[in-house]
């Protein structure tokens, strides 16, 4: 089995990274979108790196156009509303897939490593979901946008968060503190 070190992916601006630079560090991988209910999140995530960056936290931000197309322009548009909107600063990404057969080689380690995610202990994203006919069929798909994955500083995939999920939530809260120990 591959790890994310592993793995090769593009900035939002066109240059090959890889996953590897990211050694030693805990990452916040989320799948994002500039048209989401929870596109307000951008701003907590934006303040959480900003605030953590200096202890080795990354938030890494992999827009993705399949739910509901809210994320659909091109890399550029992503950019620059991210930048004017929220100030954006963590690392962002080309625009990739995060489910089916076309998913990303990243999420499909990310995914295979943590094929269960946390909810919040009262969350109703998932039933409204499926009351809209839009929850994936696979249980193990990524439900929505900004649902969060958390890499420890040895690159394993130690949580998977629910989209509704705020980085804000003590459980979240919880599970970085415990990688920064």
């Amino acid at each position: 089995m591959s790890t994310i070190y592993d793995i090769d992916v593009v900035t939002i601006d066109g240059q090959t990274k890889k996953m590897v630079d990211y050694a030693g560090k805990t990452l916040l991988i989320v799948n994002v979108a500039s048209k989401c209910g929870l596109t307000p999140q951008y701003e907590q995530l934006e303040a959480f790196y900003e605030a953590n960056k200096a202890k080795g936290v990354e938030v890494l931000g992999f827009p993705c156009n399949q739910f509901a197309e809210q994320e659909p322009g091109s890399d550029a548009e992503v950019m620059e509303f991210c930048r004017a909107t929220f100030g954006i600063q963590f690392p962002m990404f080309a625009k990739i897939d995060v489910n089916g057969e076309s998913r990303h080689p990243l999420y499909q380690v990310l995914i295979e490593a943590q094929p269960e995610r946390t909810t919040l202990p009262d969350g109703e994203l998932k039933a409204k979901l499926q009351e809209l006919g839009l929850l994936n069929k696979e249980e193990t798909d990524v439900m929505w946008n900004f649902e969060k994955f958390l890499i420890s500083p040895k690159g394993e995939v130690v949580g998977r968060f629910a989209p509704d999920m705020t980085i804000e939530h003590s459980i979240l809260v919880d599970a970085i503190a415990t990688q920064l120990k």
